[in-house]
């Protein structure tokens, strides 16, 4: 059982963490709530599945288009009905929970309300303990791993990074240096929702796609940003694990504990907003205060 804890954590904590940090980017930078984050994450891996199933091509290649297609929806998206209303907050949060219903409902248009599923990458497990862990399943980790630390890498090394590093921190001080804010924050939000799409392409194999799919994978990020500190990328991180586990340990530990998962989530969410508002790393809290 303590392995499939640990293997679980380490599934949905990378999960959570990639999608939270996505989102915390183009909340730091741009002060936008993007509730349509998860919804591209969603549309990338239907965007894999017909790649893979109704085109026929390799699987590398469906994951490639899919990353692309998705980031240009995102830039589109954000050209034509968020960057008009950027400076009304209210007016994009309902802006994103509209364009995360429409793509909603093109889904379930084009591929109906059916599960869908897409055979594993590797197939095969091996025993540890007494648990069989599919080679999938590392691969998804290994695949999620990587991502994180190439998005740290570009964060801390790269000139774009800095930008967006230094606009997340005082967006008035990046405007006296000289950096255009406007253009750090569409960069930033094609980078957040390519982020997004490599999400869905690493663990696409070991999900059900359906046209509702982004819902879950919203309220667990949500949960995450407040845990961690809404606009933090050290939180985000460190808030996706510790909500893994928590939800790890109550699936195994609890009798019927797999229908309480989004409930424990929304728990941590209503305790953080509590006892600590601006979660475990709120900078972007504490310096607006």
């Amino acid at each position: 059982m303590l392995a499939d804890i640990i293997l679980t954590t380490l599934i949905n904590g990378s999960t959570y963490a990639l999608l939270a940090i996505g989102f915390s980017l183009i909340f730091g930078v741009a002060r936008i709530v993007n509730i349509a984050h998860t919804a591209f994450y969603m549309v990338a891996a239907y965007c894999i599945f017909y790649g893979t199933h109704r085109l026929g091509v390799h699987p590398a290649l469906a994951v490639l288009m899919a990353i692309v297609l998705v980031t240009l929806l995102g830039l589109i998206c954000y050209k034509l009905f968020i960057e008009p209303i950027r400076e009304h907050e209210a007016a994009v949060l309902i802006a994103t929970i509209a364009l995360a219903m429409v793509f909603q409902e093109i889904v379930m248009l084009i591929f109906t309300g059916d599960f869908r599923t897409v055979p594993p990458l590797v197939p095969g497990y091996l025993e540890f303990s007494g648990v069989k862990i599919a080679y999938q399943q590392l691969l998804s980790i290994a695949s999620a791993g990587v991502i994180l630390a190439a998005v740290w890498t570009f964060l801390a090394k790269t000139r774009l990074g800095l930008a967006i590093r230094a606009t997340a921190q005082d967006r008035e001080v990046a405007n006296l240096m000289g950096m255009n804010e406007a253009r750090v924050a569409m960069l930033t939000l094609v980078v957040s929702v390519a982020l997004a799409a490599l999400t869905g392409a690493a663990v696409l194999p070991l999900q059900v796609l359906h046209p509702h799919m982004w819902m879950a994978p919203l309220i667990m990020m949500m949960a995450v940003v407040v845990l961690g500190g809404l606009g933090s990328l050290k939180g985000s991180f460190t808030g996706a694990y510790i909500l893994a586990f928590s939800e790890a340990m109550v699936v195994f530990l609890i009798p019927k504990g797999a229908f309480l998962r989004e409930s424990v989530a929304l728990s941590i969410m209503i305790l953080v907003l509590l006892m600590r508002p601006e979660g475990l790393f709120g900078i972007a809290f504490e310096e607006e205060r």
